[in-house]
């Protein structure tokens, strides 16, 4: 029980550094992705984009919806990592004796992704609405009440099905990298903070640069575009990952699913660095505490 406890921690406290410091970028990869972007909002690169943002619609606007994503985060990811923790172990033991698997690592991450999905779809919806540009929405609360009064509460979960099909190889792809990697680097499985980096930043590169297309399915559908959807004879909202595909085909052939793959990569590969080597230190750090409380409780022999 102890364990799960703090891999919540560990996890709550990762998820919501991950998503927060590299948020600007997230805010750019967005609308890269826009299928029929504003004129005014149409960039070459990710530095250009944060710089034309910040100078024509100022400095916090990289930043707006970070608030839901946060409130998100946090209980997202605290049971994203303790659901991964304990299927691993078990998986674990059934298929390698306890010995690392490869195999029990992309099942425990596919089945933590179906809950960490759940919780996390709605803020990504608003969040995503809010980054766009010339987004109508004043607020986060705003934004919420007039999704819930125009498209109902199914609106929050119109992308689950596509993000669930993105999210379930990319973190397959992402514990399978970084247990990888650390098979290489850090044989051993002791507390290493340079390894849990690189380690992190390659797991991250490779699945989200394999996932691109669906990411870009998904922002689709979070945002319905109504200039694009409207460009397309689309009338009320698009749902359903065929759909999206179809749309995304039909605006840009293949080139329209891997737009803002830039922005994505330079996101996630920090993004997950960072979240692996908090979640390692705290993990080293509260298994060292529990050893010693256990060690005190004992007394001399």
């Amino acid at each position: 029980m102890a364990t799960v406890e703090m891999s919540e921690i560990k996890g709550a406290v990762a998820g919501i550094l991950e998503h927060t410091v590299m948020y600007p970028v997230d805010s750019v990869k967005t609308r890269m992705q826009s299928l029929q972007p504003d004129p005014k909002a149409q960039y070459s690169s990710v530095y250009e984009a944060l710089r034309r943002i910040i100078q024509t619609e100022g400095l916090l606007r990289p930043l707006r919806g970070l608030n839901i994503t946060m409130l998100g985060a946090g209980p997202a990811h605290a049971l994203y990592f303790a659901c991964y923790e304990r299927v691993k172990c078990t998986l674990s033991e059934v298929i390698q004796n306890g010995g690392n698997s490869h195999i029990a690592n992309g099942l425990a991450g596919c089945v933590a992704t179906v809950l960490h999905d759940a919780v996390m779809n709605p803020a990504e919806v608003v969040k995503q609405r809010m980054q766009m540009y010339n987004s109508p929405y004043r607020n986060l609360l705003d934004c919420v009440r007039t999704i819930q009064n125009t498209e109902g509460l199914a609106a929050f979960y119109r992308s689950y099905s596509t993000q669930l099909a993105m999210n379930i190889p990319f973190q397959s792809v992402h514990f399978m990298t970084y247990e990888l990697m650390q098979e290489r680097l850090n044989p051993h499985r002791q507390y290493h903070p340079g390894s849990h980096i690189l380690s992190g930043a390659a797991a991250g590169a490779v699945s989200a640069a394999i996932t691109t297309p669906l990411d870009v399915c998904k922002t689709l559908l979070n945002t319905q575009e109504n200039v694009a959807l409207s460009s397309m004879h689309i009338s009320g909202h698009l749902t359903g990952m065929a759909n999206a595909f179809r749309t995304v085909y039909r605006f840009g052939g293949m080139a329209a699913f891997f737009k803002g793959i830039q922005a994505r990569v330079i996101y996630q590969m920090p993004s997950t660095a960072i979240a692996w080597s908090v979640y390692e230190f705290f993990k080293y750090f509260l298994t060292k505490q529990q050893m010693e409380g256990e060690a005190g409780t004992a007394g001399p022999v």
